[in-house]
């Protein structure tokens, strides 16, 4: 039986604990679609054909791992994909706290698909999206933490 996860999120930008996660995710499934989530209400960085170019860019080394853009419900978009479980990411106790409350009402709205909570490697635990444009902004080497089209976008923006 082919298995699909989705690991949902806004990447903006994506960083290399985003790509942890969906590596060793890329390893458990069939195949894994980055389902890029549009949330008019979140003030993002790059747009969405940004974002998108710079996951796919940062994923192709991973030959079932593809990317999408979805404006709706992540557990919708599980269902329409046939999808047997939601991939997280969790970095801390916060995070949990909230993907937890989540994770409850995607199981109330589709039992049978699964949430699976990741953690990245230890070295990106203190890494999210919001830092790396926090760093940006004072003009931070951001290399390290970011797959390199991200660095380089970034340095075009001049944050």
């Amino acid at each position: 039986m082919h298995k699909t996860a989705i690991y949902p999120g806004t990447f903006d930008p994506i960083t290399l604990g985003h790509v942890d996660v969906i590596e060793r995710s890329a390893e458990m499934f069939d195949k894994i679609i980055v389902v890029m989530a549009i949330n008019s209400k979140k003030q993002t960085l790059f747009s969405e054909d940004e974002r998108y170019e710079m996951a796919v860019d940062s994923l192709k080394h991973l030959e079932n791992v593809t990317v999408e853009l979805y404006h709706g419900l992540t557990v919708e978009f599980a269902k329409e994909r046939s999808a047997v479980a939601i991939i997280r990411g969790i970095r801390a106790i916060s995070d949990f706290e909230y993907e937890f409350q989540i994770a409850l009402m995607n199981r109330k709205l589709a039992p049978d698909i699964h949430t699976l909570f990741l953690l990245p490697n230890e070295k990106y635990t203190y890494l999210n999206s919001s830092i790396i444009r926090e760093l940006a902004r004072y003009k931070q080497d951001i290399s390290a933490f970011v797959p390199e089209i991200v660095s380089r976008k970034i340095a075009e923006l001049n944050c």
